[in-house]
């Protein structure tokens, strides 16, 4: 074999950047492609506000990101973490609003602020029914949450439960009217409440049978702050006629 011919091979069969081992980009064998966690995250993000929480995945991050899994848990315990990540900043996005005084007054203007962002927001919607995933940005309503409710008079544990209170109206207010949308967005042949109520259920449900045709005329009249006020006005009434918890 000749010294060009020597040569030639060398070229071919070596690589000093990765090491002398073919085949490679460049980049030592085994050592994960290094990421930018604020791509990582907006990647996160983007796949969650477009296809539902169930579509992320590490492995779908990775993936998008052009990595592998094993990449990701160098910035992440696990999957819940990368959420906590997406949702952080979240609320930061939108103002604080002017709050009045009373605390009492504060207290609703703070839940139907709470109740705005989020029913802008959808996708946190998925996040947070995981559990105790939240953003810590959005904690500053809590604490105005709780703090208004001990000012009214409510024990430490009356605010705590006020707040749990006030809490699962807003989801719940929220998971119904984003169901009620996909509905109306996408038609179904089925019929629904209240469309399956008829006649023939009169005997068993007599009072749904009588509004069941002005049922959404009813429904849309709906105000959320005047709901939440009732809500506060009941757990206010009830907390201070005994402080007990």
């Amino acid at each position: 074999m000749s010294g060009t011919e020597k040569t030639e091979k060398t070229k071919k069969t070596k690589n000093p950047a990765s090491g002398g081992k073919p085949g490679t980009s460049g980049r030592p064998v085994g050592r994960p492609r290094r990421l930018d966690p604020d791509v990582m995250v907006a990647t996160a993000r983007r796949i969650v506000e477009e296809e539902g929480v169930a579509a992320l995945s590490m492995r779908r991050v990775a993936k998008e990101l052009g990595s592998t899994p094993m990449a990701l848990y160098h910035y992440v315990q696990d999957k819940d973490e990368l959420l906590m990540l997406t949702l952080s900043g979240t609320a930061a996005a939108f103002p604080r609003p002017e709050l009045p005084e009373d605390p009492r007054e504060r207290l609703v203007a703070v839940a139907a602020h709470m109740h705005d962002i989020i029913g802008r927001i959808p996708w946190v919607l998925d996040i947070l029914a995981l559990g105790e995933l939240t953003d810590r940005n959005a904690l500053w309503m809590v604490e105005e949450i709780v703090d208004c409710a001990l000012a009214c008079g409510l024990s430490p544990a009356r605010s705590v439960r006020a707040y749990r209170t006030i809490w699962s109206y807003v989801y719940g207010d929220l998971v119904f009217r984003r169901a009620a949308g996909r509905r109306a967005e996408n038609p179904s042949r089925r019929e629904f409440f209240p469309e399956m109520i008829t006649e023939r259920d009169a005997a068993e449900l007599p009072r749904l049978t009588e509004v069941k045709d002005r049922w959404r005329e009813y429904a849309a009249d709906y105000e959320t702050v005047e709901e939440l006020d009732a809500i506060v006005d009941g757990l206010l009434r009830r907390g201070t006629r005994n402080t007990k918890a």
